[in-house]
């Protein structure tokens, strides 16, 4: 089995956390990392809610970091430009749903769960090239994605 190291590093209870991990998604790094600070500390009910409202375009994801062109969205509350990523919430939030199912194996109480810590990072680029005119080719490469949660109960 692969040992799969998580970027949280802090000495917690063992009991009272669960994560999760998904690695090389085909999906948008910095999509995710603004998903990712959007719903960091949230409680996990409310983020799924939340990240359910982008997938539906009722919500959209604020865009902090190079949102140069980036519309501005009504209904965004403390930062003007964002985006509605519908398929990096659709991934973010099965890694989500899926910490929440190893906590309730390990025995703890789902309502009080809040995301301690949640992270993604680049994974390998899958590169691939589209044929041109005249023999040439052009570079068309996929980023892929790795995300990381950790869920801890409220006392």
């Amino acid at each position: 089995m692969a040992n799969n190291k998580y970027a949280y590093n802090k000495e917690v209870d063992e009991a009272k956390t669960a994560r999760a991990m998904a690695k090389s998604l085909k999906i948008s790094p910095k999509h995710c990392v603004e998903i990712c600070n959007a719903i960091r500390g949230m409680d996990v009910v409310k983020a799924k809610a939340y990240l359910e409202d982008v997938m539906e375009m009722k919500k959209s994801v604020p865009f902090k970091r190079h949102n140069k062109k980036v519309g501005h969205r009504k209904g965004q509350e403390g930062w003007p430009s964002g985006r509605y990523p519908v398929k990096a919430a659709e991934q973010v939030l099965k890694v989500l749903e899926n910490a929440e199912a190893n906590a309730e194996y390990k025995g703890m109480d789902t309502e009080k769960l809040f995301i301690e810590h949640i992270s993604s990072h680049r994974g390998i680029v899958i590169r691939g090239y589209i044929p041109r005119a005249f023999g040439r080719m052009t570079p068309f490469n996929t980023p892929t994605t790795h995300i990381q949660i950790v869920l801890q109960e409220a006392n």
